[in-house]
């Protein structure tokens, strides 16, 4: 995925004080990678540790820098920067860009933002930025509820009562963050966090009922905009041969992310709601290093070997 300086500059301007100095023509150049960098090797001449598609950060000490050069020679710095491939360059602390940036800048179509952050308090800002609006990203067919501090999503074939378990969760005190379609994002290695796409944002479809609005039906606290991902729940048919005890553990990979995993089967009369929190509970307490079922099994064994010694 990427995103363009210029819509780096309409989404983030205002949260980053991003101004457009030079380089218009260049709004549509791409950004590949969210990790700034800042160029003040490069500007010394030494260009192996330079990145393209990235944005270039010139805090105090590259404008510094550029001002000990003469004209000539600090266009020539600049211009073997470019040639690299960068998106843009940002001059951080309010400071003007010189003109030695800007001219070789704006000849080769590069972009030149100025920011009113000082430069750690924009690596910071731009590197959150663009991590969210880099990151991988997929739409599940599930619900995604938060269930006693866990982010669940609930997984299953269409049908099979994945919006009603979560309408039961949300009666019990619990919040949802999406029903029918979740969008899924991956902002670093391990995390996932998903939310709803937006015209759904807070509704709900049951059959027989259609839509409702769960916000306005049971108030604000019943719904999140976004929640990580900490367990998959998947709703399916009983299979024989399934583990009954709980003894394995599943798991389920998603977007490279390898999450925990509960199959509960649905069956008329069971109240799958109760038996989401429960899986929840039980999630907490492995956390903790309780693994009931493993415990349990422990205990049958000690007793049988203990029988067959007597």
């Amino acid at each position: 995925m990427t995103v363009t300086v210029g819509e780096l500059l309409a989404a983030a301007g205002l949260e980053l004080e991003l101004h457009l100095v030079a380089g218009a023509r260049g709004l549509d150049r791409r950004i590949a990678v969210p990790r700034l960098q800042q160029p003040g090797l490069a500007l010394a001449g030494y260009l192996p540790q330079l990145h393209p598609d990235r944005v270039q950060v010139l805090g105090n000490s590259e404008v510094s820098f550029l001002a000990t050069l003469s004209s000539d020679a600090a266009r020539d710095a600049v211009a073997a920067v470019i040639r690299i491939g960068v998106a843009c360059f940002v001059v951080t602390n309010r400071t003007a860009p010189p003109a030695v940036l800007l001219e070789p800048a704006d000849a080769a179509d590069v972009p030149v933002l100025s920011s009113g952050l000082q430069t750690a308090a924009f690596y910071r800002a731009g590197t959150a930025w663009l991590e969210q609006r880099l990151a991988p990203e997929v739409t599940l067919h599930g619900n995604l509820v938060e269930v006693h501090g866990l982010g669940i999503l609930i997984l299953g074939r269409s049908g099979v009562g994945k919006s009603e378990a979560a309408l039961d969760l949300v009666t019990r005190g619990h919040r949802l963050v999406a029903d029918d379609a979740v969008l899924v994002c991956r902002p670093s290695p391990t995390v996932l966090r998903g939310r709803a796409a937006e015209l759904l944002r807070h509704h709900m479809e049951i059959r027989g009922l259609g839509v409702i609005d769960v916000e306005a039906m049971f108030g604000t606290l019943a719904t999140l905009d976004q929640r990580r991902i900490d367990l998959v729940v998947e709703l399916s048919e009983w299979a024989d041969g399934a583990d009954r005890l709980g003894v394995i553990e599943g798991t389920h990979t998603l977007l490279e992310v390898t999450l925990p995993l509960v199959r509960i089967p649905v069956q008329p009369g069971r109240s799958i709601g109760m038996l989401v929190e429960t899986a929840a509970r039980n999630q907490l307490l492995r956390r903790r290093g309780r693994h009931s079922a493993a415990d349990f099994t422990a205990r049958v064994d000690r007793a049988a070997a203990g029988g067959r010694r007597s």
